[in-house]
């Protein structure tokens, strides 16, 4: 007997995992792309606006008070309506309200349509990382998911290219640099129309013959023949038959309405397990801790960036260089954490990028000259951005299917608690002990949050739980 969950788990990568990955990873990038942006505009309306520290930090916050809402509730959602329909919904709404903000006649009209791009933003990573863990081969789950969150480089990056040639370029070149942000709108149908649903959601919701559908194109590009029906099977359950040679018969020529009857209906009805049930609370616990550690100090530290150069007496265009020099050595910390995730396992590589992650923020504080600012810069988002990849390849793992998107939403929303404070900390760190101070307190973090990643399990080559 062999489960639809398992027929994917053994299937090599093909152009469908692939067509899968990018599909979700360039609106990974765009969701990046749009965080990355508000830094520099933040930068440009310092001056243009003549904002205070406080109001800037309003404007940096106030985005991850939505994400922070959109996180939990695109994870329910996620567990009700689907994966894909969630991941277009939050395309579509941080799209339209990012190019709304691009005509913006104040302060108050900028932090309001911010809020609602945090809302699509906020739901849209969990949701992602979800659908991608629960179609990726059980062998290279873990790479495949780093390789996803890979993407935020790339999105990063896009957004201090436009930082550096659009912002500074006019008085309007912030409203250009948000007009952009529009893109992702335009995405929400490729990722509508042109991406799978989960086939472990739609069993969870008694559609099976849309789950054999879709696995058997999975296993038709893997040139995989289609198994028989077996009738009294498990769930999702089929078997391979004995005398047919797997490598003649025709992937697909089975009627896979006639397989999806065969299989009992599964048992919906039954209650979903907490995430803080004894089983799961200790994950749950872990897990929440190191969001919080980790976006606390990613989001201080990176959104405040470019303003932080400015302050230090660079000017706008050379502080946007500097920012956009570190931002390139995000994509080496995602391809080693891509690699060491299957080799190290997931814990010890999160727990080792954190850590990585603490010392360069220390050395950063510490550091006074363009050379040195710039080399802590970008050994902080070496290491920091592995961590990242590291963290969405676990946090799916740790649930069961019907729970899956929900815990990994309810984990980034309590992660959105300290992207919303950590803004808001920075003046006041500032004025207390100026540099050294706000990077020790986020080293700091990144400790705590090292430490948390022990208590996790460790889920290298185990199986995605199914119910």
């Amino acid at each position: 007997m062999t489960t639809r969950t398992e027929r994917l788990d053994g299937l090599p990568f093909t152009r469908k995992h692939r067509k899968l990955l990018l599909g979700s990873g360039v609106g990974w990038a765009l969701d990046a792309m749009d965080v990355g942006l508000i830094s520099f505009v933040m930068a440009a309306l310092a001056v243009q606006w003549s904002l205070t520290p406080t109001e800037l930090s309003w404007i940096g916050s106030i985005g991850f008070v939505g994400m922070a809402l959109g996180a939990a509730f695109g994870g329910l959602l996620a567990d009700r309506i689907g994966r894909r329909q969630v991941f277009a919904a939050t395309l579509l709404v941080y799209g339209l309200a990012t190019g709304a903000a691009a005509l913006s006649t104040g302060i108050a009209m900028l932090i309001v349509l911010r809020f609602i791009v945090g809302l699509g933003l906020g739901a849209e990573l969990p949701v992602a990382s979800t659908l991608v863990s629960e179609f990726a081969p059980r062998k290279i789950r873990g790479r495949v998911v780093v390789i996803l969150e890979g993407f935020w480089a790339v999105g990063w990056i896009m957004a201090a290219v436009i930082g550096y040639f659009v912002v500074p370029a006019s008085d309007d070149g912030w409203r250009w640099a948000l007009a952009i942000g529009l893109v992702p709108a335009a995405y929400a149908l490729v990722v509508r129309f042109g991406l799978p649903e989960s086939v472990r959601y739609l069993e969870s919701k008694d559609r099976h013959a849309e789950a054999e559908n879709v696995v058997r194109e999975f296993e038709s590009a893997a040139g995989v023949a289609a198994p028989t029906a077996a009738a009294g099977g498990t769930s999702g359950s089929v078997t391979t038959s004995a005398t047919a040679d797997p490598a003649a018969t025709a992937p697909g020529t089975a009627d896979a309405a006639a397989t999806a009857a065969a299989v009992p209906a599964a048992a919906t009805d039954e209650p979903r397990e907490s995430i803080w049930s004894p089983r799961l609370r200790r994950r749950t616990a872990g897990l929440w801790i190191v969001w919080f550690g980790i976006n606390f100090s990613y989001y201080g530290a990176f959104i405040w960036l470019p303003s932080l150069l400015v302050a230090q007496g660079f000017d706008l265009v050379k502080s946007f260089g500097y920012t956009l020099i570190i931002t390139l050595a995000q994509l080496p910390g995602y391809a080693v954490a891509a690699w060491l995730i299957e080799v190290w396992g997931r814990r010890v590589t999160l727990a080792v990028f954190l850590a990585g992650s603490a010392v360069s923020a220390g050395l950063f504080g510490l550091a006074g000259s363009p050379a040195t600012i710039i080399a802590a810069g970008m050994a902080l988002s070496f290491f920091n951005l592995g961590a990242w990849g590291a963290l969405y390849a676990i946090g799916p793992e740790l649930y069961p299917t019907r729970t899956r998107g929900s815990g990994t939403g309810a984990a980034a929303a309590f992660g959105r608690i300290a992207s919303i404070i950590a803004p808001l900390l920075v003046p006041i760190l500032l004025s207390s002990g100026g540099s050294p101070l706000v990077f020790g307190v986020f080293a700091a973090a990144f400790v705590v949050a090292a430490l948390a990643a022990f208590t996790l399990p460790e889920r290298k080559g185990v199986a995605l739980e199914n119910t």
